[in-house]
């Protein structure tokens, strides 16, 4: 790279590249990530509905306090916590690919392979880290 004379880059301008949000991961197309992230986006509105669903059918009678209906309405709440996080996962990923971030590591920067968002769209980070 040249440092002088015309077409050089100065040091500032490489400075202001380098805090220029990246591109998404050359591997994963814009539009792919978001018919992947609105496909989970979709699961995971399913699912919670379908608690909702359970929810409602499930009517506590004056004496079933026993244990294992307790038991099955606390593992509910955190299924439903857990779903409502995945969510909001989402949501984050959705905000990285409007920004032109998505596919990259919210920890090291680099890029998350392709295979891994594949498998889980709104993955923030690599293996590992």
């Amino acid at each position: 790279m040249r440092t002088s004379g015309p077409g050089a880059r100065s040091s500032r301008h490489l400075a202001r590249e380098a805090r220029r949000p990246r591109c998404s991961v050359p591997g994963v197309e814009p539009e792919r990530a978001r018919q992947l992230l609105e496909r989970e986006r979709q699961r995971i509105e399913g699912l919670i509905e379908e608690l909702r669903h359970a929810e409602a059918d499930e009517q506590d009678e004056p004496g079933d306090l026993g244990s294992e209906n307790l038991y099955q309405k606390e593992f509910d709440e955190g299924r439903a916590a857990g779903l409502r996080e995945q969510l909001a996962a989402v949501e984050r990923a959705e905000d990285r690919l409007a920004a032109g971030t998505y596919g990259i590591s919210v920890m090291s920067g680099e890029p998350i392979p392709d295979e891994r968002l594949e498998a889980i769209p709104a993955a923030e980070r690599n293996v590992g880290e």
